[in-house]
C-alpha cells in the first residue's frame, strides 16, 4: 500500500519523468580519491553524495512493458517499482518494495555484481539504469528514517529451526523464520557471525557497520547465534536433530579452486581465502599484522574474478611494492569502441570493480589486468630460493594445443602470490547431510514459506541451486 493506495493504483498516474532517460545521463556514486582512500580501509564511496543525485537517477528507468532487470535480478527484486517511488521521493513506500524480496539490500546493494543493469533494457544502446546505487540509497534511507525496526512476531509456532551458517542466506533464512514465529538459532564456526561478509570481503567494500546493524535487528527479533560452534564437532548431527524441528544448512561455497602447477609447494602462495580473513582481523583489531602482509613485496595475484579483485584492494592498502593481476580473460571495455569487433551487447556494464579502479589509478600499482591476455595463452610455474620461499612466477606462452612454443618466456618478481580462482563447492555441506541422515528438500527451496511449520524433522539447504533442481 501507498499511503492509502495500492500499488497499482499509483502507478497509474503519469511516471515522474517519462523522458528522464532521454535527459539524463548516468551518473554513479562518486568514489573518494585515489591517493585518500587507498590509505584507509573506509568505503571507497563518498559519503552521503549518492542521496543528491539518486532521485534523477531513478528518473531514468523506462518503465519497460517487460521489465528484464527484475528477472535478471537472482532476487526477482520489484526493480520499476520502487525506482518510480524513488524518483517520487516516496522514500517509506521504497523501503517496503525493497525489503519484500530483499532481507539484506545494504549488503546486496554495495557487494551485488548488478545483473540487475546487465537485463536493463536501456543498456542495449545506453549506459543502464544506476539500479545497484538507487537500491543501496534506499537501503540507507531506510535505516537514516527509521523504516527497518525490528519485528518479531506477534505469537510464537511452538517450531524450532537450527540454521548451519551465518552468511547472507543463512542470515536470511534465521530472519524469515523468526518472523513467521519460530524459535531460530543461527550456528557459525567462526568466532564473529557473518561468513564471508565478515571475514571475506574487505571492509572497504562494505564496513561492517552495515552488518553489526542488521544482527542486532535480528537479536531485537529473538534469533538465537551461537558462534564458535562448528556442527559435527562441538554439536553433533543427533543432537541437533533431536533438538530442532528443521535444520537448514547454509554453508556456503568455501571449498577453493587449486593451482596444480610446479612450485605449488613453496612458502609465499596462499589462497586468498587465506590471506583476506587476517586482512580482515587487522581492522577488527584482533591482529596488529597479517601474517602475509603485502607490505613492501611484490604481489602476483592469479585471477580476476571478485575475490581477486579484493585481494588487489587489500594489498594496495597493505603497502605493496608491486601488484600485477593475471587473469584468463582479456581487460573488460569501460566505453564501447567502434574499432573493436565484436564489441559487447551491454558496452557499459562490463567495467572495472572498485578495487580494480584505484589500482588503476594508482601510480604506484601497474594496471589491472595487464597480463590478462598472456595468461589466457600461458602456462605458469613458480620458482624459489634456496630456502623454499616463492621468488618468481614464470609464464611460457602455448600454442592453441597448449604446446609451450621455443623461446617463449617471461618472468615476474613474486615474493607473494595469491590465488583467487574462485570456489569449487562447499568444503561441508555433503558431510553434513550424511551426518543429518534425513532426506533433503531441492537446494533454492524457499524458506521463507510456511513449509516449516508443517515439515517437523525436515533438513533443507539453502543457496547454491543443485543442478536439475529449483
Amino acid at each position: 500500500m501507498t499511503h492509502g493506495l495500492s500499488y497499482a493504483d499509483a502507478r497509474k498516474t503519469a511516471m515522474a519523468d517519462p523522458k528522464g532517460f532521454m535527459t539524463t545521463p548516468r551518473e554513479e556514486w562518486p568514489r573518494r580519491p585515489v591517493e585518500q582512500r587507498v590509505r584507509d580501509w573506509d568505503e571507497v564511496y563518498v559519503p552521503g553524495a549518492l542521496l543528491p543525485i539518486v532521485t534523477r537517477q531513478a528518473d531514468r528507468c523506462m518503465d519497460c512493458g517487460v521489465p528484464f532487470c527484475h528477472d535478471a535480478c537472482p532476487l526477482g527484486n520489484l526493480i520499476p517499482e520502487w525506482n518510480d517511488l524513488v524518483s517520487r521521493e516516496d522514500w517509506r513506500a521504497a523501503s517496503d518494495r525493497l525489503h519484500a524480496t530483499n532481507n539484506f539490500p545494504e549488503f546486496t546493494g554495495r557487494l551485488c555484481p548488478a545483473p540487475c543493469e546487465a537485463g536493463c533494457v536501456l543498456a542495449i544502446n545506453q549506459p543502464a539504469v544506476t539500479i545497484k546505487n538507487v537500491e543501496v540509497a534506499i537501503a540507507d534511507r531506510a535505516w537514516t528514517d527509521g523504516f527497518a525496526p525490528p519485528r518479531p512476531p506477534d505469537r510464537l509456532s511452538g517450531r524450532t529451526v537450527a540454521v548451519i551458517g551465518s552468511g547472507p542466506t543463512g542470515l536470511a533464512a534465521a530472519q524469515q523464520l523468526t518472523r513467521a514465529g519460530h524459535t531460530v538459532a543461527v550456528y557459525e564456526r567462526d568466532d564473529r557471525l557473518g561468513g564471508l561478509m565478515r571475514y571475506g570481503i574487505p571492509a572497504f567494500k562494505m564496513e561492517k557497520r552495515h552488518l553489526e546493524r542488521r544482527l542486532d535487528q535480528m537479536r531485537a527479533e529473538g534469533t538465537k547465534f551461537r558462534t564458535s560452534t562448528t556442527v559435527g564437532r562441538d554439536i553433533g548431527a543427533s543432537a541437533l536433530r533431536a533438538r530442532y524441528d528443521a535444520v537448514v544448512i547454509a554453508t556456503g561455497a568455501t571449498a577453493w579452486r587449486e593451482l596444480d602447477v610446479p612450485g605449488r609447494e613453496l612458502t609465499g602462495i596462499h589462497q586468498a581465502m587465506e590471506y583476506l580473513p587476517l586482512a580482515n582481523r587487522v581492522c577488527e583489531g584482533d591482529l596488529a599484522t597479517s601474517p602475509p602482509s603485502a607490505a613492501g613485496k611484490h604481489v602476483v595475484i592469479v585471477g580476476g574474478g571478485d575475490t581477486g579483485a579484493d585481494c588487489l584492494g587489500t594489498a594496495v592498502r597493505e603497502g605493496a611494492a608491486s601488484v600485477t593481476q593475471l587473469d584468463i580473460y582479456a581487460q573488460p571495455l569501460a566505453e564501447r569502441d567502434e574499432d573493436v569487433e565484436p564489441w559487447p551487447t551491454y558496452p557499459k556494464i562490463y567495467r572495472l570493480s572498485a578495487a580494480h579502479e584505484e589500482a588503476r589509478d594508482l601510480e604506484t600499482a601497474p594496471a589491472a589486468h595487464a597480463d590478462a591476455r598472456l595468461f589466457a595463452a600461458s602456462t605458469l610455474r613458480f620458482e624459489g630460493d634456496e630456502d623454499g620461499h616463492v621468488r618468481s612466477l614464470h609464464l611460457v606462452e602455448v600454442d592453441a594445443r597448449r604446446r609451450p612454443l621455443d623461446g617463449s618466456g617471461r618472468s615476474l618478481p613474486a615474493d607473494l602470490v595469491l590465488l583467487a580462482l574462485g570456489f569449487s563447492g562447499p568444503d561441508r555441506e555433503d558431510g553434513l547431510i550424511d551426518q543429518l541422515g534425513l532426506a533433503m528438500a531441492p537446494r533454492g527451496t524457499v524458506t521463507r514459506d510456511a513449509d516449516f511449520a508443517t515439515s517437523a524433522r525436515g533438513v533443507f539447504v539453502a543457496g547454491t541451486r543443485r543442478a536439475g533442481s529449483r
